[in-house]
């Protein structure tokens, strides 16, 4: 793993070029299963019969809130498993990312502060910045 800021610094732009190639993706997972469609006379209405399989997209959104769809066999489950393929890629990469500006942020250097009156300013300023979010009872 390189070690110097300037090699850190080629491995993030290296990655972040790898991430504008990841293309169409999607959250959530594909599975298959089988479902009795409640017909009399269809084969799957017999105790042996397992059903008709069916592919299922579901995710997660906003609020925890589940949704699913089913999806077709063919061109759109090839598109679906892209995406999810796609994905699986963009989280790894991106991982990997928050894992590299991590090591970059430890070795990049403070900036120099011109005087003490500046060094003084700034603390005021962090101390109004940070110490009023504490609550006052």
């Amino acid at each position: 793993m390189p070690e110097t800021l300037a090699e850190l610094e080629e491995v993030r732009r290296r990655l972040y070029a790898q991430l504008t190639k990841v293309g169409d993706f999607r959250r959530g997972s594909l599975a298959a299963s089988y479902r009795k469609c409640g017909k009399k006379n269809c084969a799957c209405a017999k105790a042996s019969h397992p059903g008709h399989l069916r592919y299922m997209w579901s995710t997660t959104t906003k609020g925890n809130r589940s949704m699913a769809k089913t999806i077709r066999l063919g061109v759109e489950l090839e598109k679906a498993s892209e995406e999810q393929k796609n994905y699986q890629e963009f989280q790894r990469l991106l991982k990997e990312v928050v894992e590299v500006n991590e090591k970059i942020c430890q070795l990049r250097p403070l900036r120099e502060v011109a005087d003490e009156e500046e060094l003084e300013a700034l603390k005021k300023k962090q101390q109004r910045r940070f110490a009023g979010k504490r609550s006052r009872k």
